[in-house]
């Protein structure tokens, strides 16, 4: 699937043919603004509350062009700062996705890393806890599978199940949007 066609669509358009359980929490949204649309394949990882271990873990193993989805446990604790956003963005990490909080999101905007959550928080989390890596993971009340299709902007942020479903999705958006635009 070409990915940069996928993000070109709105998420408001696909929304328009996917079901509902595939749009996150209206909670999880973009943390900057004007922030750009996102699309990869998702790299899903659960933390325990107030520990960010496997989200570093993520960044090491996720391939490049994968979003980092993150099960974060709660809102009290910021699973990621500047630095740590910094080093993702060398890694080719196109965003994360975290149903929590972050911190340091000035320099985060600086450096135009896309970022959607919850909110932010100035208190780190610690990292020593495992959790689980590239397993199906709940974030913003959507299951996550790794290498689902993930798509994030300002209007949400929308799961796809597998590539094929993806690749079915984007054709009836397009078909779907085409057609709008003719009328």
């Amino acid at each position: 699937m070409d990915l940069q066609a996928f993000a070109k669509i709105s998420p408001c358009n696909y929304a328009d043919v996917i079901t509902r359980d595939r749009v996150m929490d209206p909670a999880i949204r973009p943390l900057w603004h004007p922030i750009p649309r996102i699309a990869g394949p998702a790299y899903p990882v659960a933390c325990p509350a107030g520990d960010n271990l496997m989200l570093h873990v993520a960044i090491h193993r996720a391939p490049a062009g994968s979003v980092i989805v993150c099960a974060a446990g709660d809102s009290n604790w910021a699973m990621a700062g500047g630095n740590v956003c910094a080093f993702a963005q060398q890694r080719g990490i196109a965003g994360f996705v975290i149903d929590g909080c972050i911190r340091d999101i000035a320099e985060t905007r600086s450096n135009r890393f896309p970022v959607f959550g919850r909110g932010v928080i100035p208190i780190p989390g610690v990292r020593k806890t495992p959790g689980l890596i590239n397993v199906p993971v709940v974030c913003g009340g959507v299951t996550v599978a790794p290498g689902g299709g993930e798509l994030a902007r300002c209007e949400r942020t929308l799961v796809f199940r597998n590539g094929r479903v993806v690749e079915q999705q984007w054709q009836g958006s397009a078909e779907y949007c085409s057609t709008f635009r003719r009328a």
